[in-house]
């Protein structure tokens, strides 16, 4: 909601961001359809860790893609990887299938994959709409060469989209360097909450603030 109230133009909505986003519950997804107008694409990661899933795993996440178009998301976000962190080609065209007609987002497994950018060309030969990727560096910043390269081979048929570490300072930078149409921001749009809590529960979380949201979209416009 205050992502929506700051001006985004969608939302990714997941759990567990601490460790990189899991899928959010049915009833968060329901919740969030209800109140938000804007975009919502779902998370599809049954766990945190790597992206290699055993066939158990996969069939929850095929569930999970059920679930959300159920539920009314406009998209599913996943990435999903060989042993040897490659792309799980196979396993991402049945997915990619099952999620149509909703827009699908191949996210930040890219970031790990060997050869990056033979990645794009396949995922974009199977035909998802957008890659999230930091340019397989810690910040999009510091991924500004591989992001050009990755946004320049894409051109016209997948929208490679940065992300990682994205502020007002720097985004105008990372938009003039790359050429980047869409960013994805989280650090760089929340605030760090404490709570006093007992020493076995994690008392801080994080909240988006409509104030920053806006005043990212300020700076990169």
């Amino acid at each position: 909601m205050a992502a929506q109230e700051g001006g985004a133009a969608r939302v990714e909505l997941c759990s567990d961001l601490a460790a990189g986003g899991t899928t959010p519950a049915a009833g968060m997804i329901e919740v969030v359809r209800k109140h938000v107008a804007i975009a919502v694409h779902v998370m599809i990661r049954p766990r945190s860790g790597d992206f290699t899933y055993s066939d158990r795993e996969f069939e929850v996440m095929k569930g999970e893609i059920a679930a959300a178009k159920e539920r009314g998301a406009d998209g599913v976000v996943f990435g999903i990887l060989r042993s040897d962190n490659s792309l799980d080609s196979e396993r991402t065209r049945i997915l990619e299938g099952l999620a149509r007609p909703l827009a699908v987002t191949f996210h930040r497994a890219i970031d790990i994959i060997p050869d990056p950018l033979r990645a794009i060309s396949d995922l974009v030969a199977l035909g998802v709409d957008r890659i999230l990727t930091s340019g397989q560096a810690k910040t999009a910043i510091e991924g500004i060469p591989l992001l050009k390269r990755a946004i320049e081979l894409a051109a016209g048929h997948v929208v490679v989209m940065p992300g990682a570490g994205i502020t007002p300072a720097n985004v105008r930078h990372l938009l003039m360097e790359t050429g980047a149409r869409e960013i994805h921001a989280a650090s760089g749009v929340s605030s760090l909450l404490e709570y006093p809590a007992a020493g076995m529960f994690n008392s801080k979380r994080s909240i988006v603030i409509a104030a920053k949201v806006r005043e990212l979209l300020v700076a990169a416009r």
